[in-house]
């Protein structure tokens, strides 16, 4: 294999310090990425409700598009690692080059489909007179440029893929302290209203896309080689992306599905301060969560190599380590949540008219925060399973934890058992544990297959 970058010898290297290395960077970019998502919310809320409402209007159906963009990064991501693992850097070459051609063509029909759809869409979900112009100036200026946040969602995971978790942490991380500085400026200071906010994200997204274009096709000092020009698609490798890609955006897609389920509970059970409780609760622990998502993306590298490998053993190894560091950063966050959620119920009912939540907010954090410490044995078992290309798999424990378990039992303890608000909270957390089990049984079986598939390979 050709000029091996220190990326890849860290891919190739010891699993459990592979872990670490690529984990900690991306760590630190989905924070902060966190702290430029509350920093828009904050901006935009100066110029009201109706503003705030109109971009949250539209938060959804974008959701929904980056989904996309999130599976095919998945598959890549896994698929280039497995073929580093196979040191089969031709393939790998191949991968990055036909997954840009994916992604330039599905952000051609999905910018036309979504442009088409973006009005009765809003109109379904509610939106009317001025929230429905704000939000509609908000998604034109954003829809015309899908192109840049898919391709900086595959680039990211082109880089991820071959190790170099550093760079795409740059990536997304300058792209939104940017976007943090370039917000006041367009709202405000150019008085641009929606439309500053919109024009500030599609600003830093090109700033990030533009970095990427340099690494890969100007310094080319990145392990995967592009040459785009030589147009040549390869639908073997196109069908591996898509195995793991497609499963990964429906996976993504339910946990949106989930949440308005989940909503719809908490009102039935505690009104529209139910749902005000779940919201603010639910931010903070999808805050607690985020170095978790940020090492998932490390796992399904780590695991790709050695599944490209076919080394069970480091497969396996990286596996539980990264379980066992997600376990220890999970209670932490736990502890940390219990001791302060006090502090933290403050923060969203410091208003008079915020105080009526306040007492149960706090028990819906001292109740959740039990949710942390389960999360990586589905979440890091489903980038395990992505990693070694059983893209199904990891849906099936997506879905069976958002969609089945947690509101089977969320619906038991409010509908059937009718504790109240406390029934939705720990519906959650007995759905999540349940499904820590299962996925965690599951992935020790799987494992176990692999091995003595790859056994029988070597005789």
């Amino acid at each position: 294999m050709q000029k091996v970058t220190k990326g890849v010898e860290t891919l190739l290297g010891d699993p459990k310090k592979a872990i670490i290395k690529l984990a900690i960077p991306m760590m630190g970019a989905m924070f902060v990425q966190t702290l430029y998502n509350l920093a828009d919310g904050i901006w935009v809320a100066g110029l009201g409700p109706e503003a705030l409402a109109a971009i949250g209007m539209f938060f959804p159906i974008f959701m929904i598009i980056l989904s996309f963009a999130a599976g095919i990064g998945i598959g890549v991501n896994a698929v280039i690692s497995q073929k580093i693992g196979q040191n089969d850097k031709k393939a790998a070459d191949e991968t990055a080059k036909t997954a840009i051609y994916l992604v330039i063509a599905l952000s051609i029909l999905l910018t036309i489909l979504s442009l088409i759809s973006i009005k009765p869409a809003l109109e379904l979900m509610g939106a009317k007179d001025r929230v429905l112009s704000l939000s509609l100036d908000y998604a034109n200026s954003i829809l015309f440029f899908i192109i840049v946040f898919m391709f900086n969602n595959v680039g990211n995971a082109i880089l991820r893929g071959e190790g170099d978790a550093k760079r795409a942490m740059y990536a997304i991380s300058i792209g939104s302290v940017l976007n943090i500085f370039l917000d006041p400026l367009f709202i405000y200071t150019f008085k641009l209203g929606v439309k500053g906010a919109a024009y500030a994200t599609v600003i830093s997204a090109t700033f990030g896309c533009f970095l990427v274009i340099y690494w890969f096709f100007l310094r080319k000092n990145t392990f995967i080689s592009i040459d785009i020009l030589n147009f040549k698609i390869g639908f073997l490798v196109l069908k591996d992306i898509l195995k793991i890609g497609v499963p990964a955006s429906f996976a993504q897609i339910s946990m949106s599905v989930a949440i308005f389920v989940l909503n719809s509970f908490a009102t039935r059970a505690g009104g529209q301060f139910g749902v005000a409780v779940f919201t603010s609760a639910w931010r903070v622990i999808n805050l607690g969560t985020i170095p978790m998502i940020g090492a998932s993306t490390a796992v399904t590298s780590v695991v790709g190599a050695a599944f490209g490998a076919k080394d069970a053993k480091k497969l396996e190894t990286a596996h539980l380590f990264a379980i066992k560091f997600g376990f220890i950063l999970g209670l932490l966050i736990m502890a940390i949540t219990l001791i302060f959620s006090k502090q933290i119920a403050l923060v969203f009912t410091y208003s008079k008219e915020g105080q009526v939540i306040y007492t149960d907010l706090v028990k819906a954090l001292m109740v959740l925060s039990l949710f942390l410490p389960g999360v990586p044995f589905g979440m890091f078992t489903s980038a395990m399973f992505q990693g070694i290309g059983h893209g199904g798999k990891s849906l099936v424990i997506t879905i069976f934890r958002t969609i089945v378990l947690q509101v089977f039992f969320c619906w038991l303890l409010v509908t059937v058992f009718q504790i109240g608000l406390s029934g939705v909270w720990w519906g959650i957390v007995i759905g999540n544990l349940t499904n820590a089990v299962v996925a965690f049984t599951w992935s020790r079986a799987v494992i176990r297959k692999l091995r003595i598939q790859f056994v029988q390979n070597l005789c």
